[in-house]
Order: structure tokens, then C-alpha cells, then sequence
């Protein structure tokens, strides 16, 4: 990805073009996450079929003519998870392996003891928005990424009226958060800080400063990982340490208080853009995802340019069918430091496949 920077003039020559630094260990998750994905999505068609098989003639109504075929061809690699049945007069199908309905039978205990976290983290995203409300739709846009089932409208929704509701606003559905926990009201960053002991009060009076890495102790710092091969000079370095130390308004503080001009604002909206990465499963979104929820944050314009300037924080790939925004401090290389019981159930299913993954892409979940 390239970054158009204005350059003064310099005499005729021809400005230099920043570049942005590509994280091949975040590009090849993408990559890998390929294959995973096809095998979760297979097992959640053919347990959401009746007799718990797929008539292979059927397949293609359920995922597409172009998509069949991978499909297909992800049934004749993986025998040790799927089936094939049938002849003489039974059409073919497909179902799971003895093993496999094993396996797949944990699914749901995992979902049972996610759902805590699916409440809680849905309470925090109302709470992130001006109005503590946000269309249904959106939600249903990024209901995977949140390990939301699909259902969940019927299934979770109506389970905690004391938390949510379902409202007609301007002929759109919206989802209302019923009452306000102010003990929600901590982000992410800061439940890291906490846990290592630093404090609001941490750092004063004292001179603490900022590492070649672009680290810095203190309560209002956030975690950078620059990327193999930026090499900040001293001029960007004492920027940095700066913004660091720079105090801004909780993301979980109401967006129409603060001027965006305020450059406290503006880091403000770093941190509320971390938190909604921090609140998916996997501490990643698209780009189309986070700017669906630009009304609803006041989200810059600019939303690309935004993440685009903070390289330590997040990292956008082009790898896949869209553009993804990888939360940074959350992986380690290859591997998602932190993962919930679903992707561990995940992670376990597709061991069966005989190859070790480290984070299966997001599917549809079933009900």
C-alpha cells in the first residue's frame, strides 16, 4: 500500500513516496484462515440440515455455483471430518465423521460459556455510541466477528430485557441498551494497565521517556509494535512521546462533547476504534465494518488516513476478498494471544483435518 504524503518543493526533484510497511506474519493469517474457513462452514451447513447430511446435488443451493467447488474439493482432502455416503439408488451426500460429531458435539458447552462475554461486550458497544443505540443491521454486519449466532435477535436479544431492546427509530430497527453500568465503562487499555500496575497517577513527577520503540510507561500510552523495517528518527520519536503522555476523554464518554479539532479528541477516536477491535473475537474487522459504524462514533471522515497514521496500533491488509484492520498487540506473529472458548472449539475441530491452525477464520455461526 502506497501513501500519498505533499512534499514541499525540493528543487525540481521528485517527492519522495512514503510506503507503508507490510506485517507478512498478519497477511499470511488471512491466508491461512482459507481452508478453516470452508471446514466450519460445511460443518455448520450440514448440522443445520434435518437429518444431519447434505445431498451433494444440494450443495450448490447452499453456497453457489463458484463456491461448490472448493467445496467439493475440501470434502475429497478431508476424510477424517467428512463422510461421503450413498449409491446405487441413495444419491450421494455428505455428513460428519463419527469423530467429527465428537468433536462438533462441544460446540455447544463453548457457546454456553461465551455467552457472558457476547452480553457483555454487546452492553460496552451500545455504551461506545453517542445515542447508546445502534441499528440492528450494523450489528448484524459484524455479528461473526462478535461470535454473535445468527439467530441471535430471537435467541439472545429477548433472554435480557433488562439490557436490551429492539426499537422502531425513523423506520429502522435499532438495538437500545436499557440501562447504563458504569462499570462497563473501561476499555480495554486500560484493564492491561491495571493489570500491570499502572496507575492514572503513574509517571508523575517523574521523567520517564519514551523507548526506541515507541513505548512509554503510563496511563494515557497505548502498546506499539512498528513494523519490521520503520525506522523512526529522533523528530517522530519526540512526537510520539508527546501523544503518549497526552491525556483524552474516555471512549466511553459521550462524542458530542468534544470538539474533533481538539487533538485530544482525535486521540480519543484512536482509542474508541481500539475498543471496538478489542470487543470482536478476533481483534479484527474489515474496513467496511468500522466505517458502518461511522454515525453512530463520529468516526473521522477519513477513517483510513486515521488508522493509516498510527502504524504501532493497527495494521490494514489488502489480503482476501476485502481490506482487513488487525488490532497489532493482539497477536504474537501468526497467533491470537487471547482467544475465547469458540475459537478454542475452532482451533480443535480443524486440528481434525490433520493440520495445526492457529486462528480459523470467522463463519457463520449456527443456532
Amino acid at each position: 500500500m502506497w501513501v500519498p504524503v505533499k512534499h514541499k518543493s525540493s528543487g525540481g526533484r521528485r517527492p519522495k513516496k512514503k510506503v507503508y510497511h507490510r506485517v507478512h506474519e498478519l497477511d499470511k493469517v488471512m491466508d491461512l484462515q482459507k481452508k478453516p474457513a470452508l471446514i466450519l462452514q460445511l460443518k455448520s451447513i450440514i448440522q443445520s440440515q434435518k437429518h444431519q447430511s447434505l445431498l451433494l446435488r444440494d450443495l450448490e443451493k447452499e453456497v453457489g455455483f463458484v463456491q461448490k467447488w472448493n467445496f467439493m474439493a475440501v470434502i475429497e482432502k478431508y476424510p477424517a471430518i467428512f463422510y461421503v455416503g450413498g449409491g446405487n439408488r441413495t444419491p450421494p451426500f455428505v455428513a460428519l465423521t463419527e469423530k467429527a460429531e465428537k468433536v462438533a458435539g462441544e460446540e455447544a458447552s463453548a457457546k454456553d460459556l461465551l455467552e457472558p462475554m457476547l452480553v457483555k461486550n454487546l452492553r460496552k458497544l451500545l455504551m461506545l455510541s453517542v445515542d447508546c443505540r445502534v441499528p440492528l443491521e450494523n450489528i448484524e454486519f459484524i455479528e461473526s466477528e462478535l461470535g454473535l449466532p445468527n439467530d441471535f435477535k430471537k435467541s439472545l436479544i429477548p433472554k435480557y430485557p433488562e439490557f436490551f431492546s429492539v426499537k422502531d427509530v425513523y423506520e429502522k430497527d435499532f438495538l437500545h441498551l436499557e440501562n447504563w453500568d458504569s462499570s462497563l465503562a473501561v476499555t480495554a487499555r486500560e484493564e492491561t494497565l491495571a493489570n500491570e500496575g499502572i496507575s492514572a497517577a503513574y509517571g508523575l513527577g517523574k521523567k520517564v521517556r519514551i523507548s526506541k520503540d515507541g513505548n512509554f510507561l503510563g496511563p494515557h500510552a497505548f502498546q506499539m509494535n512498528f513494523p519490521a523495517g520503520f525506522r523512526p528518527n529522533t523528530s517522530y520519536l519526540e512526537q510520539l512521546e508527546r501523544w503518549q503522555k497526552m491525556e483524552f476523554p474516555s471512549p466511553y464518554l459521550n462524542a458530542r462533547r468534544f470538539d474533533i479539532a481538539d487533538p485530544k479528541s482525535r486521540k480519543r477516536v484512536v482509542a474508541v476504534l481500539h475498543e471496538l477491535l478489542s470487543l470482536t473475537m478476533q481483534k479484527r474487522m474489515t474496513s467496511a465494518q468500522l466505517e458502518a459504524f461511522h454515525s453512530e462514533y463520529f468516526l473521522p471522515s477519513k477513517l483510513l488516513l486515521c488508522l493509516i497514521k498510527h502504524p504501532g496500533i493497527f495494521y490494514i491488509t489488502n489480503k482476501g476478498a476485502r481490506s482487513t484492520v488487525f488490532l497489532k498487540e493482539a497477536y504474537d506473529g501468526l497467533n491470537l494471544i487471547n482467544k475465547c472458548p469458540l475459537l478454542s472449539f475452532y482451533d480443535k475441530f480443524v486440528v481434525l483435518s490433520g493440520r495445526r491452525e492457529t486462528n480459523p477464520c470467522n463463519v457463520m455461526h449456527s443456532s
